[in-house]
């Protein structure tokens, strides 16, 4: 076993221990270390985990770890010191992770992994240091109702599909920017509310739950906004443009921390529209 594997299963060792496992957990805690130490490669491993709702938060933290360890920044002069710093990080989304993922809830998420379309998309987060700045995407022209339409079956284009789901996110990004001065239009609030709504059926058809439920989220926010009901201030501004962030950074399997706004969006989502993300 590679060094990378050791100290990521190591990690988990460390954190589950300081937690009280039941028959089931532990069962669980195994399966994530059988799966870290049969990966063929770790980096696409933890990505496709990203992807898949069960899996998504803790693979986020995961992945961050594996980052670090394999760029080349590792100081093993302090080790020990960040070994028990990442280990101290992982309790408390082991823990959530564990609550909600039993040993069949594991095994179903990785056999829909398996069993998923390959995916490939042409998207970049212009400025890595900062993921809250500007998002480039480009754009798509394929008719998301036409594809839903047509392709019951799910035989179409991932590639389209995603170009789909991304194509507005730079368009709607500007209107996010507007919108706190009052500079959008009823028709662009409902134009936008409406496409989020027809991408959030996509990703679902297509079992990309966590990026469903991103766009669930936008699309209610900004009918309540044309409606009235919701007031438009800086967290509501921050909270959809963390959902957006969260869209870019999963479809495009981008190697970036995403947890803060990640939590950012689920808070927002809970408080106003019941949106659960199990993540």
């Amino acid at each position: 076993m590679d060094l990378v594997k050791v100290y990521l299963v190591q990690s988990i060792t460390t954190a589950a221990n300081n937690l009280r496992l039941n028959p089931q957990q532990i069962e669980v805690v195994g399966l994530l270390r059988e799966t870290i130490v049969n990966a063929s490669d770790l980096g696409d491993e933890l990505l496709l985990m990203k992807k898949t709702t069960e899996l998504s938060k803790l693979a986020i933290r995961l992945s961050e770890i594996h980052s670090f360890l394999i760029q080349g920044k590792v100081d093993f002069v302090r080790i020990s010191e960040q070994f028990r710093e990442h280990s101290r990080y992982l309790i408390r989304d082991l823990n959530q992770f564990l609550e909600s993922v039993s040993p069949k809830i594991y095994k179903d998420a990785f056999s829909k992994i398996n069993n998923g379309p390959a995916t490939a998309i042409d998207v970049e987060l212009v400025d890595r240091s900062n993921l809250a700045g500007e998002i480039l995407v480009q754009n798509g022209s394929t008719n998301v109702k036409k594809i839903i339409n047509e392709n019951n079956s799910n035989k179409y284009s991932s590639i389209d599909i995603e170009k789909k789901i991304l194509s507005p996110v730079k368009s709607l990004d500007e209107i996010l920017k507007k919108l706190s001065s009052g500079n959008v239009t009823d028709k662009e609030l409902m134009h936008y509310s409406e496409l989020m709504k027809e991408h959030a059926l996509l990703a679902d058809a297509h079992e990309f739950n966590l990026i469903a439920k991103m766009h669930e989220i936008v699309a209610s926010a900004l009918d309540a906004v044309y409606k009235g009901n919701l007031l438009v201030d800086k967290k509501l501004i921050e909270s959809l443009r963390a959902c957006l962030i969260v869209i870019v950074a999963v479809v495009k399997r981008k190697d970036v921390d995403i947890t803060g706004y990640l939590n950012r969006a689920e808070e927002f989502g809970n408080k106003y529209f019941n949106k659960n993300i199990q993540v």
